[in-house]
């Protein structure tokens, strides 16, 4: 068995950014190596492209459902979900395998539908543009907060069909989901609970008014859904609230950042881009790879396997490392360089296989229409 020869666990190993050397080793020594857990069992540290890309599309061997563990490092079925407990939120989607995977995305699959997106388009460059005017006059602002935030949180406000004026609360209960199994932003746990009751009697509330009045948002969608012929249950929609408000804030939020610091530190593909916005497509795409917002997801085989000729058991836990994929050598030329008009096979940046995210093509639009 070969050891990973730091741990990938450690957020020391992050702070100055994705620690790509280790990654290159990794890839070109030990595709498939454990990584040893001092408050764990350990895991199957997985880096190269190919395997990840078949891991991802064989649910039956690799399971992401929150009752083996579910898709984030730590044991979900022993934390619940994000701390709301395990009674008051069945698994989101994402912690979940086919076939009770697929009616979720079945139901929420119309509101990312590439006519809905086209329908969005016009509404996400009128919010750009009203982000980006308030800044006239300014000499400084935190990107972060005042530009790559504001964007994807708006769209997600308008999405559930809330207020604006109630986007500062989900970009908040967005950040404590995030945050959970971050210790430099994780806050107490008493906070925490505070803030995850909020959001909790927010998304009750939620629920309520879309029985009584019902819309074309995604609430709406979910409170008129039926699982297995039954009607959602409250949990069932606790647990896609849940991932909603998450996942509809980070990678886009993430991917905005980045690509801006990417086309800073090259400006000749800046350059590029002002001379042919033709290319804004794949340099969307291109900023999703380059950044890889969400580094890891988790899977645990259901079965004794083996991955890239490693044997795996029954009950491992595997990390999918998206960040080290997508700067595999085998599969990208020159993965180190960035390049607004690569058109190459696909990046991880939004997963693969059955996970891939359903998001995704609204993730994309926001930072081609951004950029």
């Amino acid at each position: 068995m070969q050891i990973t020869p730091v741990d990938l666990k450690d957020p020391e190993l992050y702070r100055d950014g994705i620690p790509h050397q280790v990654f290159t080793q990794l890839r070109r020594e030990t595709p498939v190596s454990w990584n040893p857990e001092a408050d764990g069992r350990g895991f199957w540290a997985v880096t190269r492209y190919d395997d990840i890309v078949a891991i991802s599309k064989a649910p039956k061997i690799y399971s992401s459902a929150r009752e083996h563990g579910g898709h984030r490092m730590f044991d979900e079925q022993m934390v619940g979900v994000a701390g709301l407990g395990a009674n008051a939120a069945e698994a989101p989607m994402i912690s979940m395998d086919p076939p009770r995977h697929n009616h979720y995305r079945r139901m929420l699959s119309p509101g990312f539908s590439p006519t809905r997106i086209r329908q969005l388009e016009e509404r996400i460059r009128d919010r750009v543009r009203a982000i980006l005017d308030r800044l006239e006059g300014r000499q400084t602002c935190d990107f972060v907060i005042d530009i790559a935030a504001e964007l994807p949180i708006q769209m997600l406000a308008e999405l559930l069909g809330v207020p604006q004026e109630d986007r500062d609360k989900l970009f908040e209960w967005s950040n404590a989901l995030i945050a959970e199994d971050d210790p430099e932003y994780r806050p107490s746990p008493e906070v925490t609970a505070q803030k995850l009751a909020s959001m909790r009697e927010y998304a009750v509330t939620l629920w309520n008014r879309r029985v009584e009045r019902p819309g074309d948002d995604l609430i709406s969608m979910l409170v008129n859904s039926r699982i297995d012929g039954e009607p959602m249950t409250r949990e069932q929609y606790l647990g896609t609230f849940v991932l909603l408000v998450a996942a509809g804030n980070e990678t886009t939020r993430n991917s905005i950042a980045g690509g801006f610091l990417a086309l800073a530190e090259h400006p000749e593909q800046k350059c590029r881009l002002l001379d042919d916005p033709s290319l804004m497509v794949r340099a969307a795409s291109e900023i999703v790879r380059w950044v890889s917002p969400v580094m890891h997801m988790r899977r645990t085989a259901l079965e004794p396997a083996e991955i890239g000729g490693q044997p795996v058991r029954s009950s491992d836990k595997i990390i999918l490392w998206y960040c080290s994929a997508n700067r595999d050598e085998s599969v990208f030329d020159e993965p180190f360089r960035f390049d607004v008009g690569r058109a190459e096979p696909p990046h991880l940046g939004f997963g693969a296989g059955q996970h891939f995210c359903l998001g995704a093509r609204l993730g994309e639009a926001q930072i081609r229409i951004f950029f």
